[in-house]
């Protein structure tokens, strides 16, 4: 069983309707799918691995392996028993935003990943409106639902992370499992190096390494504006010994202050006078609770955010 691989390209050609029922498929059926042809030139791509390797390797790599976790599995290790290092990911993480400081030892670090998110933002809206006319809602309903109104705009960020070689990968996990919050997540992962796997059908299975593919998943946020119709999918990242992988993901998620609510076309008129499985709230109030149960179950967070 493989993540379903769609050419984007073909949206434009004799193939549209096919490739539109593609993606239906990959956002009802999978959660994630893989996009190729996506009209990202590969020397950006290429530019975009240069940098940000070069960026752990300049920045990173060094407080990484002197960082207290590595301090503890080691020494967990050296007992040779049995306990795990809990509560924790064998990961090195930063975050990029219009807003925070980026790295500014790398050269062509910057202007790399400017290019890089503003190119990446434009696919976010592309394969938004896919998903408006796959669902039969009006023309950037999704995204005029994430900027929430009022001068309020999406937030568009992006993880740089890597997993370092782990030397114990046993007795740690790469990245806990759960799904994401927000709503649209394109990821440019390691095409070597594997690790990542999302939960289908009762087992994990392998995003398997492409190069030069774009990896989308739907998040929290476009499972309630669908209605259930696309779910978010659980996904961990295993740790790798002997190999560092490499994982970009950027996120098209809701400004804080945006409502979220199933899309009224969506919602049976007879479901509409009853309790709601999935209630209307305020994005800023999911994250409060998001950021206490992100590793748990999901569907207690839409209930506790419904609480509110």
């Amino acid at each position: 069983m493989a993540i379903p691989v769609i050419d984007f390209s073909k949206l434009n050609g004799e193939e549209r309707a096919k490739t539109m029922a593609e993606i239906a498929n990959g956002c009802e059926e999978w959660g994630f799918f893989q996009l190729v042809n996506h009209g990202i030139s590969v020397e950006l791509l290429e530019r975009v691995k240069k940098v940000c390797s070069e960026c752990y390797k300049l920045e990173r790599e060094e407080d990484f392996k002197n960082s207290a976790m590595v301090k503890k599995l080691n020494d967990l290790a050296e007992k040779k028993d049995s306990e795990k290092l809990e509560n924790v990911d064998w990961e090195d993480v930063f975050l990029l935003s219009d807003e925070n400081e980026w790295p500014s030892k790398t050269s062509g670090f910057k202007e790399t990943m400017e290019e890089y998110r503003s190119e990446l933002k434009k696919l976010a809206e592309k394969v938004m409106e896919v998903m408006d006319e796959n669902l039969g809602l009006p023309k950037e309903y999704i995204k005029k639902a994430f900027n929430g109104g009022y001068g309020e705009n999406a937030f568009f960020g992006t993880k740089v992370s890597h997993y370092p070689p782990c030397p114990h990968p046993e007795m740690v996990t790469g990245l806990r499992a759960h799904t994401d919050a927000g709503g649209v997540i394109l990821l440019f992962q390691d095409d070597k190096v594997r690790g990542l796997q999302i939960h289908k059908d009762g087992e994990w299975i392998d995003v398997q390494p492409l190069p030069n593919a774009i990896v989308i998943n739907t998040g929290d946020q476009i499972e309630v504006l669908s209605n259930g119709l696309y779910k978010s999918v659980w996904h961990r990242v295993l740790p790798i010994p002997g190999e560092n992988r490499r994982s970009i993901a950027s996120f098209y998620n809701p400004s804080l202050k945006a409502t979220i609510a199933p899309a009224p076309e969506l919602v049976e008129k007879v479901d509409r006078e009853v309790d709601q499985a999935y209630p209307k709230f305020v994005f800023g109030d999911y994250m409060s609770v998001y950021a206490e149960q992100k590793f748990l179950p999901k569907e207690p967070r839409f209930h506790a955010v419904k609480a509110m």
